[in-house]
């Protein structure tokens, strides 16, 4: 397998739940903590984790993984700055990885299995970028090739990788995930979650 990154977005105020949902346990592991497991199942390395709001609790909800946290101070402004931070210490660290995924914490049915999916989907199909489908949309988690590494880190604002999806629509390769759509926003989503109605 090439060389692949990958950027778990781990930022937001999570404004409608009241608390980090970052945090929030499913199956005996906080959601964060889960999400980064899947990675390192999937030999996705570094593992690059962007915090901002709950730096601190998502920090220490970390401690001991082996992963590199990034702070984004800017992540009142939206997913497009975290993935520029992500980016920028993907580039400092000078790692030489092919791919990038990124991803989000709160879609808990992200696997290591769906990661190991898009590397393979990107090497059959040749595509520069492998997104996944659900909800009559295309989202995350997503790889990107590296010729759209200056791309991403570019990019600011709430829009985040989609509007890369639509600009280079030709180029952009899927895999159905349909459980992509169910993410945990509200305390509602939380319980159905637990209850395994989601």
């Amino acid at each position: 397998m090439k060389g692949t990154a990958v950027i778990l977005l781990a930022a937001g105020n999570s404004s409608r739940l009241g608390v980090p949902k970052q945090t929030l346990l499913y199956q005996g592991r906080s959601l964060v903590r889960r999400i980064t497991g899947e990675a390192d199942s999937a030999e996705l390395s570094p593992v690059i984790v962007v915090t901002g709001a709950y730096s601190t609790e998502v920090s220490a909800e970390l401690t001991g993984c082996d992963i590199h946290l990034v702070y984004n101070a800017h992540w009142q402004k939206g997913m497009g700055s975290g993935i520029a931070a992500g980016m920028l210490k993907l580039q400092m660290m000078g790692s030489g990885v092919e791919n990038v995924i990124i991803a989000v914490c709160d879609q808990p049915y992200v696997s290591a299995q769906l990661f190991r999916r898009l590397i393979e989907k990107e090497a059959e199909s040749g595509m520069g970028i492998v997104a996944c489908a659900y909800a009559d949309t295309l989202g995350t988690p997503v790889l990107f090739g590296q010729r759209y590494f200056e791309a991403l880190l570019q990019l600011n604002g709430n829009s985040g990788a989609k509007k890369l999806l639509e600009l280079y629509r030709y180029d952009v390769a899927e895999i159905p995930f349909p459980q992509g759509s169910i993410d945990i926003d509200t305390v509602a989503d939380y319980e159905k979650l637990k209850k395994g109605e989601l």
